[in-house]
């Protein structure tokens, strides 16, 4: 019945808590008086979740049919979004149109403008890359087209420009001037050949902004704005007059030939149509 020694003492190094007092073996019991506490959860901010005492909140970025999953702190401003945004897209801040209930203000904070979890934030706009590949203005097709012609035999030499030109010059054609450039007459410029060698004369209503191609037949009436481009080559032989082509549409099928063009003119109708102006 005697006791062995050194029970007494283990019983005394039991942490509080985890034995009972007076040496009740129930393990994980709170002490007499008092209650077991549980952990509690951490507390959940209206912002979702906290970085380093930050509030944060989370947003759905929408750009150019891409969703990124956000999370940012509700005390940033607009400005610092438009740089998170480019962090994720590469669309320069400058470039951007940031949208939640109209457009987002750089100077106001997320919590300023009532941003909460989950908000769509729209972003329009293009990367210095997509500017760069949008369709070139007229004056580089215009160079392109001239760079592609010149890698070919010149076009007066093709047999589909050589059954019209073989027709020799027309007796009523306009004089030609060579070596000098002349404004538009206020007269049409008549008395040339289309592509099926009809006579075909070219009138520049200004006013209208348009240009109107007439033969026997009828009279095209063509917005300046609706011609790409203007393709022009002298004439073998006849150097003073040009063959020229206005281009309507995307293919070769697309382009309306001219020929025995006076050569003085020629720089003022590519001038007009493609719309410098600096005859005028």
């Amino acid at each position: 019945g005697a006791e062995e020694p050194g029970m007494e003492a283990e019983a005394q190094e039991l942490p509080l808590g985890c034995g009972a007092g007076g040496g009740s073996p129930a393990a994980g019991r709170a002490p007499e008086g008092e209650e077991r506490r549980e952990p509690q959860p951490a507390s959940v901010s209206n912002g979702g979740d906290e970085d380093g005492g930050r509030e944060l909140v989370e947003l759905k970025v929408i750009w150019n049919k891409n969703k990124y999953d956000v999370k940012f702190c509700l005390d940033s401003t607009g400005a610092e979004l438009k740089q998170k945004i480019h962090s994720l897209t590469g669309l320069p801040p400058a470039m951007q149109k940031v949208m939640f209930k109209g457009l987002l203000p750089e100077e106001k904070t997320l919590r300023e403008i009532k941003v909460t979890n989950g908000a769509k934030i729209m972003v329009v706009g293009s990367t210095i890359n997509d500017v760069l590949a949008v369709n070139t203005p007229k004056e580089a097709a215009q160079q392109e087209v001239k760079a592609e012609e010149n890698k070919k035999e010149p076009l007066c030499r093709q047999k589909q420009h050589r059954k019209v030109l073989d027709k020799g010059k027309p007796d009523d054609v306009m004089p030609s001037v060579k070596g000098v450039q002349e404004r538009l007459p206020t007269v049409p410029l008549s008395g040339m050949y289309n592509k099926s060698g009809g006579k075909v004369r070219l009138t520049f209503k200004l006013e209208q902004d348009q240009l109107w191609i007439g033969t026997k037949e009828r009279t095209e009436k063509l917005p300046m704005g609706s011609i790409k481009n203007v393709v022009s080559e002298p004439i073998e032989g006849h150097e003073d007059y040009h063959m020229m082509a206005f281009q309507l549409g995307p293919t070769e099928a697309s382009y309306y030939w001219v020929y025995w063009v006076p050569t003085q003119y020629v720089d003022a109708i590519k001038d007009t149509v493609l719309g410098k102006w600096q005859y005028f």
